[in-house]
């Protein structure tokens, strides 16, 4: 089984206010060497079989079309990711 990771996040410009709360927050746990905090999402989008460049270029399209908004996100990878990376637990099943 294939699977691919989308991430998105707020393009540059637009405020970012869940980052910012988290930014906030984590000084008041003692956790103060961040300088700034961005919040995106991340999808794990999964396929039966190897992940093929044809497979990566609908992740892609489904990316900038459906999974983001374009006028304010920005798709920033897509990426295949083998079954025996640690990020791959991470998604569904």
């Amino acid at each position: 089984m294939g699977r691919i990771i989308v991430e998105v996040m707020p393009k540059p410009e637009i405020l970012d206010p869940q980052g910012k709360a988290v930014s906030s927050a984590l000084p008041r746990l003692g956790i103060s060497r961040f300088t700034a905090v961005r919040q995106g999402k991340c999808f794990h989008l999964s396929v039966d079989g190897p992940v093929t460049d044809e497979l990566l270029a609908d992740a892609r399209r489904a990316a900038e079309e459906v999974l983001s908004n374009p006028i304010i996100e920005d798709v920033v990878r897509v990426e295949a990711i083998d079954e025996d990376d640690p990020r791959y637990a991470g998604g569904t099943k």
